[in-house]
């Protein structure tokens, strides 16, 4: 199994990438979220300058953050940097538009994205449609010795897919599979949907290069799953549900489908007086659900993180993490891309490469 460092893309993630390329990580992602973090494509040029054998994906880009031809253009720049190291994911987007009050997109926009990058990457001239208007474009200067691109070195696209039809997008157009699932039931039907869709667009149906996101602790000796060191640890990690469910019940653009009310009740419970407290206007609470997310817990987001919501992330004696890895892999997971955050990344990064990587 390879193992991923996922970064919020902060603009010195650089400097903890380094230490991950040193202690074994084969992979460096980066997420893409415009009104959380600092520029996805900014954090990862400066990733590439500063390390030489890690590869440097988006965890996701979104199609509708840009148009094709600049995200053709910024991962091409990336691909200059560190050449046939680099990897596009793109996935429909979740904060990348619920921060903005927007749903995520449909599948069929991101596959229609996915394939006019894709023709921009292998140098095709594609048709770009801005309203009424339909024109060809290309990106002029593709070879690496050009001085901008590089389109030398294939640039695989991962798609980020959990529902039926956002899998059936990675079987047809997609080089890898980006997944949340992470067990063997959630897995099994997730590959078997990717392999008919695959093969009904003609492509090779075996199993993709899968990549899971997760987030984990390693537990010192006697250390509960609820000691101040875990929750500050991974607590936020395990918030995001509860963002999630907050916008299916109470924001103004989700369309996620889910049905947790219990929990959207409570976050909401929580959030109401502190944003009113900040004296933020009450439709645009959206934006005091999502600050914080995967970066940091907000004041008393503590009383969320449960013993259950800490088990069902990679925390656990180094043993267990590596049993459950284990049974991952060969449930067909290539890539655990474990999350980090500001602060803690290098205690991240010496417990997984001391106690999980070299077990494995």
């Amino acid at each position: 199994m390879d193992f991923g460092i996922t970064f919020p893309s902060y603009i010195e993630a650089w400097k903890d990438a380094q230490v991950a390329e040193d202690s074994g990580f084969s992979h460096a992602w980066f997420y893409d979220s415009q009104l959380l973090y600092s520029d996805v494509y900014a954090t990862m040029a400066l990733a590439a300058e500063h390390t030489s054998r890690i590869k440097l994906g988006t965890l996701v880009a979104i199609p509708s953050n840009r148009i094709a031809p600049v995200t053709a253009s910024a991962i091409a720049t990336i691909n200059y940097l560190a050449p046939g190291r680099t990897i596009l994911g793109l996935g429909t987007g979740f904060t990348g538009r619920n921060t903005m009050g927007l749903p995520a997109l449909s599948a069929r926009a991101m596959q229609e994205y996915i394939e006019q990058v894709r023709g921009l990457l292998k140098g095709e001239d594609v048709l770009f449609r801005e309203g009424e208007a339909e024109r060809w474009i290309r990106l002029l200067h593709p070879q690496r010795d050009e001085g901008f691109l590089n389109l030398d070195d294939e640039i695989p696209i991962y798609v980020a897919a959990n529902g039926p039809r956002a899998i059936a997008v990675a079987g047809e157009s997609g080089d890898g599979w980006i997944t949340t699932a992470r067990s063997s039931d959630g897995l099994a039907p997730g590959l078997a949907a990717h392999a008919d869709a695959a093969r009904a667009a003609g492509r090779d149906d075996s199993k993709p290069y899968t990549v899971i996101l997760g987030m984990g602790c390693v537990l010192r000796a006697g250390e509960s799953y609820t000691s101040d060191r875990v929750v500050q640890r991974v607590g936020w990690a395990t918030m995001p549900g509860y963002h999630a469910a907050w916008e299916a019940e109470h924001g103004p653009g989700s369309n996620l489908g889910l049905n947790l009310p219990v929990m959207a009740d409570a976050f909401k419970a929580y959030i109401d007086p502190v944003a009113d407290a900040a004296g933020s206007p009450a439709d645009r609470r959206y934006l005091d659900v999502h600050r914080g997310h995967l970066a940091f817990l907000k004041p008393g987001e503590e009383q969320f993180v449960t013993e259950d919501a800490v088990r069902a992330t990679f925390t656990g004696p180094p043993e267990e993490i590596v049993d459950r890895l284990q049974a991952l892999e060969a449930a067909g997971v290539d890539n655990l891309a474990i999350q980090a955050v500001q602060g803690s990344a290098r205690d991240l990064i010496d417990e997984f490469s001391q106690h999980v990587i070299a077990k494995m």
